[in-house]
């Protein structure tokens, strides 16, 4: 049982986006007339605030769930290498996204083994998609929040390649069938993980990701580390370097100023990956 763990997302206060908005008021213009224009502008608006709104559900569901369990994982994970085999071949971007969902989800090295096994599980012709899903509904997905926390992980897989086939479009459907979510919840998840996408590849993405990086070159530890690796590396460093654990040694001045920064350093650094990575 492990705790869910979230990237920075470009809805939040500090990334704020109105996609909604922008299409909206464009598509509008592009008739030339006034009233569209408008008219794009309001819908756009709804459109954000159903953004925004599913946003926080997804931090509420975090919040509640808290942790997820095998039964969570092992069906994730088959669905995933499913739908990554089904156009013939799993490609860099979509292990690498899978991989991503495995260190949010902050699966120790165990774990982490067993949602590989899953994975090329899935990708057996013999796998069944729809057994896998009715089976993980009857055990674990009474909420809603959970089956779409679950559709979320899917496509983020799905969508880290350039093109989604269309078997593998047909197969996602066949998992919101099952898991009883509509084709407009299905289009507004899908334009909230592509919008994501967009921010990571914009500068202030590049920006994110360096600050993300610096974070783990600070503690030491690799981007791949577990929670718990995380937490032991930024316990070790501020017990090496907090100017009060070293003052018995009456350090001179200026390395008592470097063993201040480098604490603030740790910190700092501590504090970002604790928020991106849910760490408790």
């Amino acid at each position: 049982m492990q705790t869910l763990g979230w990237p920075l997302d470009p809805f939040d206060k500090d990334a704020r986006l109105y996609w909604g908005k922008i299409i909206g008021t464009l598509a509008g213009l592009a008739t030339t007339k006034p009233l569209l224009a408008l008219l794009g502008l309001a819908l756009g608006h709804q459109f954000d605030r159903g953004f925004a709104s599913r946003y926080e559900s997804f931090r509420e569901q975090a919040d509640r769930m808290g942790r997820v369990d095998d039964a969570f994982v092992r069906a994730l994970f088959r669905s995933m290498g499913h739908l990554a085999k089904i156009d013939g071949r799993v490609t860099e971007d979509e292990i690498r996204a899978a991989r991503s969902v495995m260190h949010r989800l902050g699966l120790g090295p165990a774990k982490v083994r067993n949602a590989i096994n899953w994975f090329d599980e899935g990708k057996q012709p013999s796998f069944s998609l729809v057994n896998t899903i009715r089976e993980f509904r009857r055990v674990n997905a009474r909420r809603a929040e959970t089956r779409t926390m679950f559709v979320r992980f899917v496509l983020e897989v799905s969508l880290a390649k350039s093109r989604l086939h269309r078997k593998e479009r047909a197969a996602i459907w066949t998992i919101c069938s099952e898991l009883e979510i509509g084709r407009v919840e299905l289009a507004q998840l899908e334009a909230m993980i592509r919008a994501q996408k967009g921010f990571r590849q914009s500068p202030a993405g590049d920006a994110d990701t360096a600050r993300v990086r610096a974070a783990y070159r600070a503690l030491g530890v690799e981007q791949t580390a577990t929670n718990d690796e995380v937490k032991t590396a930024y316990r070790r460093l501020m017990n090496r370097n907090h100017p009060d654990k070293i003052a018995a040694s009456n350090p001179d001045a200026n390395t008592l100023a470097e063993a201040e920064r480098r604490t603030r350093e740790v910190r700092s650094a501590y504090e970002l990956l604790k928020a991106r990575r849910s760490i408790r």
